[in-house]
């Protein structure tokens, strides 16, 4: 009786020990994302979009709009040397700790933040290259987060091949992923990586595995299955190296479908859908919230916003009574009052915005629309570098009391 009883308090110590270091992770219960303290947890936060997936329209460039654009853009206004150094010097400027500090000091309790899959291969992006890029980039945002309670969550917002074809995913026009072994590799391979790297990280709360996948314009008939079987492959790989974080599964068609899923096939699973230019009522969002009854899960708002003060309101409530938390995009936008701060069009910009709309698909064109000043051109350039560092942003407060937070830079 007495080697029987210490063998029941050794596996007593073992699941109470378990079960403490599960609770250091934000995890789920049933229709419930739960806190570090198993408590329900609400995410409320912003997007870091345009820092590590830049984007063409948050440029204010028309017809540039992928990061694999912009960069030519700038390379044949300022050739490769200087394209690499700007930037170098943009993903040093455009997310600080400071920003970083400011968010918390909102009232947001988590943050998504985009990535191309490019950061973690040899491939050549926003001014360099290496398979340990993405790792120190992140890493260094993460241990600001962590300073500041902030939780993260990791969106593969580019995966190889292109999960859109459009340019969110900076692709070549078409979803070569899901007719790609080589491109569905790859993007298991990197998630391995980051699952791996991440295990032990616990302000992180989950890896978002593709953004946006499948959109309306595309054959959907033949894509939207092959969605679930691939997700399945990232979750194996990714599970068999962690076995702590969330995984957030997008519907297809701009992640607003959720037809697309089958019976959950993991424990800690959220799906999540995004909402833009709609009614902000019930209705909108309630073909997410039967999903969540009907397989006893949680949903969550990934991308919303892109609108005026009282739509943003409006649909954060919605979203709030309905117990669905939300990241809203963007935090940082140049001269736009739709985010969390705004900063200025530098002097000379407006040439660079004319010259990225002119034709230039032949060198003689490249060479004809080539500005006159290409002093004022870099003048401009490092204009942006300097207007977007956290000390020249403007708050947009409207934007802020919108979400329900405190404006207070």
């Amino acid at each position: 009786m007495k080697y029987k009883a210490v063998f029941i308090c050794i596996m007593l110590s073992l699941v109470i020990s378990l079960d403490a270091i599960s609770q250091q992770f934000i995890s789920v219960k049933g229709k419930e994302i739960t806190g570090t303290d198993g408590k329900p947890f609400l995410m409320k936060g912003i997007n870091l979009g345009n820092w590590l997936q830049p984007e063409g329209y948050m440029f204010k460039l028309n017809e540039v709009s992928s990061p694999r654009l912009i960069n030519e853009l700038i390379t044949e206004l300022i050739g490769p040397d200087e394209a690499a150094v700007f930037w170098q010097k943009y993903l040093d400027v455009y997310i600080t700790q400071a920003d970083i500090h400011y968010l918390k000091s909102l009232g947001m309790n988590s943050i998504r933040i985009p990535f191309n899959y490019r950061l973690f291969t040899d491939e050549d992006y926003m001014g360099g290259r290496g398979e340990a890029r993405g790792f120190m980039l992140l890493d260094r945002v993460i241990n600001w987060c962590k300073q500041e309670g902030l939780f993260v969550i990791l969106d593969m917002h580019a995966a190889p091949g292109g999960q859109t074809g459009h340019n969110i995913d900076d692709s070549y026009g078409y979803p070569f992923l899901y007719e790609s072994e080589a491109n569905r590799d790859l993007t298991v391979q990197i998630w391995s990586r980051i699952a791996d790297h991440y295990k032990n990280e616990t302000i992180v709360m989950g890896y978002d595995l593709l953004n946006e996948p499948i959109p309306h314009f595309y054959d959907t008939a033949k894509f939207n299955p092959m969605l679930e079987p691939l997700y399945k492959k990232i979750v194996h790989a990714v599970r068999e190296k962690d076995k702590n974080h969330l995984i957030f599964l997008g519907g297809a068609q701009w992640d607003s479908n959720f037809d697309v899923f089958g019976p959950p096939f993991d424990s800690k699973l959220v799906y999540q859908f995004h909402k833009y230019w709609t009614a902000t009522t019930k209705d909108v969002i309630q073909s997410y919230l039967d999903f969540r009854d009907k397989y006893n899960v949680p949903i969550y708002c990934g991308e919303t916003g892109e609108n005026d003060d009282d739509w943003v309101l409006n649909f954060r409530k919605t979203l709030e009574q309905n117990n669905v938390g939300w990241h809203f995009w963007p935090y940082k936008k140049l001269d736009n009052t739709a985010g969390i701060v705004t900063f200025a069009k530098p002097q000379y910009y407006d040439e660079i915005i004319k010259y990225a709309d002119t034709s230039r698909a032949k060198f003689d064109e490249i060479r004809k629309a080539r500005p006159a000043n290409m002093e004022q051109i870099k003048q401009a350039l490092n204009g942006f570098l300097e207007n977007c560092t956290f000390k020249n942003c403007l708050e947009n407060t409207g934007y802020i009391k919108a979400l329900g937070l405190v404006p207070g830079k």
